[in-house]
């Protein structure tokens, strides 16, 4: 039996033991898929739909288009949560059906859903937060050698309270998505003829967007589409970065050291379902978030003390207090300025306060190679 990988004073533990220990006790209904959650496209589409010729024809005064550019950017922001758990299978298991909501709830970014198979679903969940992470932020080396990544940090990301980092949120998944269409094939996670493919469906959106540029004039697409962008990147950034963000490299697929789970008013998790759920998510990737509540309740149990939690507020805070380039696995830099950041870690075996349930005995388990992650 190997020894256990260390984080700090914590063991790295393989995403395969905890599902081994928690899949038994979660109920046979919790690995359905949650069909009904198709109703929010009819729903969302319905909005936009609604909302856009309202601005087009002029059915109300230009003092409300602003309003609702925030509506349809709403509605943008909650068909791309739709399309994340559609592509994981957690609302339909039919790979074509998959395919065919997520072009429609990706639609707003034009993001392919091919791409974002390869990029999200075959690899990030893989090895989150290792070096080889699409979503991760560079290590010092990294940022010293590249004059393109040096640029990027420092003009975009959030971080040491410089407000320009609101980028990340206005323009980041924007952005991202371009970047990994771009690098798809260098990357690795599509091959010649899926980032082909890929290039297809993005332009189709990119064709879609464009045609509507031209049916309803440029003033009215500034509050149809290109406001309403703004705020869907920045309703899926706040997520996306805190997801993962404020916590260490690794080299195990641990998603309790390398996850953060948010939270948020109910109406807000409603809407985004449930989204901040992500430490759970990566635990059950096919699962759909509306059983996400269940499994936090089983690991709040198991691993009080792996378990991390707080609110998306204090979450962004702390990106736009803290730095986003590594110095070491578990430190966070500064390069401009040299200040020095704690990620956020798993406290060590035993000390949370548990109730008399909880299991606070120490780790015990082999340690085998990282597994990829299915869903």
């Amino acid at each position: 039996m190997a020894e256990v990988p260390l984080l700090g004073a914590s063991p790295l533990v393989p995403l395969s033991h905890y599902v081994r220990e928690l899949r038994p006790k979660l109920p046979p209904v919790t690995f359905t898929p949650a069909h009904s959650r198709l109703a929010w496209i009819p729903i969302h589409v319905s909005i936009i739909v609604v909302a856009a010729l309202a601005i087009a024809l002029g059915w109300v005064p230009w003092p409300v288009f602003p309003v609702l550019g925030l509506v349809i950017g709403i509605s943008f922001s909650c068909l791309t949560f739709v399309a994340h758990e559609a592509m994981h299978g957690g609302i339909v298991r039919n790979k074509l059906a998959r395919q065919i909501v997520a072009w429609f709830g990706f639609l707003p970014f034009a993001l392919s859903p091919r791409l974002w198979a390869g990029w999200h679903d075959k690899i990030h969940h893989a090895i989150a937060n290792f070096p080889d992470d699409p979503d991760i932020y560079p290590t010092l080396a990294e940022y010293n050698a590249s004059p393109r990544i040096r640029f990027f940090v420092n003009a975009f990301s959030l971080g040491e309270r410089r407000w320009r980092g609101v980028l990340s949120l206005v323009l980041g998944f924007t952005v991202q998505s371009a970047h990994q269409l771009i690098s798809a094939t260098r990357s690795g996670f599509l091959s010649a003829r899926q980032r082909r493919i890929a290039i297809f469906e993005t332009l189709l959106g990119i064709a879609f967007w464009a045609g509507i540029a031209a049916l309803v004039g440029f003033v009215p697409f500034l509050f149809i589409y290109v406001m309403p962008l703004v705020v869907a990147n920045m309703v899926v950034m706040a997520f996306i970065l805190t997801n993962h963000n404020l916590s260490p490299r690794v080299t195990v697929n641990d998603p309790l050291a390398t996850g953060l789970s948010v939270t948020a008013p109910r109406l807000v998790e409603w809407l985004t379902l449930r989204f901040g759920y992500h430490v759970e998510h990566h635990l059950f990737p096919a699962m759909s978030s509306r059983y996400a509540p269940a499994v936090r309740t089983l690991i709040q149990a198991r691993w009080p003390e792996r378990y991390q939690s707080m609110p998306l507020v204090t979450a962004i805070g702390k990106l736009h207090a803290t730095a986003r380039v590594y110095k070491d696995d578990t430190t966070l830099i500064d390069p401009k300025t040299g200040h020095e950041y704690p990620t956020l870690m798993p406290r060590p075996v035993g000390s949370a306060t548990t109730s008399a349930s909880a299991s606070t005995s120490p780790i015990t388990i082999p340690v085998r190679e990282p597994q990829l992650a299915t869903g």
